[in-house]
């Protein structure tokens, strides 16, 4: 009986079973099985020009975790995606390789791969390929800061495990040069790696673990999906997203939305959320669109505060308690407002009234959507990290 609604209007795809990534060192390069889908979920749709495979994954992982890839030698995309935290920053803002802060929160990369939009407020980013350059390339903020591409070749050029990897991964070309395109591509596989699909919630929907879940998981569960709370409008499906892509999808879905976190003019007629946070405003200029953001993904998202696009919200509670009101209150600062009252707020934030056991059911319930073994999975952990002292993380 529980969770019929969501079983019969959103799980429609047929199940198979994950599998262990195969070793290396076979030419031509062989397809990544690390992406077979696991139960209750989809085919993820793949770019044609950058397919799976183990030695593209591979290279992606040492290139997702080397600092050489900054302008400063000083920080990686790992340093704001950590594993532990569901490859989020627990930072409300990251910092880049010069010191600038970015002006939004590094959101967790958990099952990005089924992503229709990347980054909080950019409708026009829609693969991984093209959300990549901005981190690597941006200005504003500056993030890993690359400006002189050939000085950061050279760097990798120096490491013979990346002269021989990027060979393998790309042998299409002939020459034995790195380019920076080929590095986006094997970032994007590794990312596109990613999947987590084992939390309590995962083996109590799609493998029958009726133990999985505890009663008050369920019973947050039903809140969840209640039409009360609405929860699972912009959270729903497989993903909790409605950001969402995969093979056999008909219908291409691209939404934001505007869910009360800022409302800067006191006459409650404009609707402004701060200078550099307006949504995908800054994109269409359209008035309505102020403070519209992407829904990112819940999975492992007890694991990820803080929370919002300006990592302003620092634990679950305070999160749903935002929601009952129907909008964040600032009440004091340059961001005073209350965001409740923004006119182009959403619809489904309308507010709602639960007791504090329900409140405590429902965080009981996020708390169900972790996966403490893609947390702590060695195969997406940090290679420099685990590397022994005095001795190199890079294989033989």
């Amino acid at each position: 009986m529980y969770y019929l609604f969501f079983i019969t209007s959103l799980i429609l795809f047929s199940c198979g079973e994950a599998t262990e990534p195969m070793n290396s060192g076979e030419s031509p390069p062989r397809p990544l099985e690390l992406f077979s889908r696991p139960k209750g979920f989809p085919e993820m749709v793949l770019p044609d020009e950058n397919p799976n495979t183990i030695e593209k994954w591979e290279l992606g992982k040492f290139l997702f975790y080397d600092t050489r890839l900054s302008d400063g030698d000083n920080i990686s995309c790992g340093s704001c995606h950590i594993q532990s935290k569901g490859f989020a920053d627990p930072n409300p803002q990251s910092e880049g390789t010069a010191g600038e802060f970015t002006p939004r929160n590094a959101m967790g990369l958990s099952n990005v791969a089924y992503n229709s939009n990347y980054t909080w407020a950019q409708p026009n980013l829609l693969s991984l390929e093209q959300q990549l350059p901005i981190p690597i390339f941006g200005e504003t903020p500056l993030e890993l800061g690359v400006s002189d591409q050939a000085k950061i070749v050279s760097r990798l050029e120096k490491e013979p495990y990346y002269v021989t990897q990027f060979a393998l991964a790309f042998p299409d070309v002939n020459e034995r040069q790195i380019r920076f395109q080929h590095i986006i591509f094997a970032i994007s596989t590794f990312v596109r790696s990613l999947i987590s699909a084992q939390s309590p919630y995962d083996r109590f929907t799609f493998h029958g673990e009726k133990s999985a879940m505890s009663a008050s998981q369920i019973r947050g569960g039903k809140l969840f999906f209640s039409e009360a709370l609405e929860c699972h409008h912009c959270h729903g499906g497989f993903n909790f997203s409605a950001s969402l892509d995969h093979q056999g999808k008909v219908i291409q879905e691209h939404p934001f939305h505007n869910t009360g976190q800022f409302n800067l003019d006191s006459s409650g007629q404009n609707g402004d959320y701060p200078a550099l946070n307006q949504g995908i405003f800054l994109f269409t200029g359209i008035e309505e669109d102020k403070g519209k953001f992407r829904a990112p993904s819940l999975r492992n998202i007890a694991q990820s505060a803080p929370y919002m696009h300006d990592g302003g919200v620092k634990s679950l509670e305070a999160v749903i308690r935002n929601y009952e009101r129907g909008g964040r209150l600032t009440a004091s600062g340059p961001d005073k407002g209350d965001g409740a009252k923004n006119p182009f707020k959403s619809d489904l934030v309308d507010g709602f009234t639960i007791t504090d056991a329900e409140r405590e059911d429902l965080i009981a319930f996020l708390e169900s959507l972790s996966d403490p073994g893609f947390l702590e999975d060695p195969r997406f952990s940090d290679p420099f990290e685990n590397a022994k002292d005095g001795q190199s993380p890079f294989p033989k």
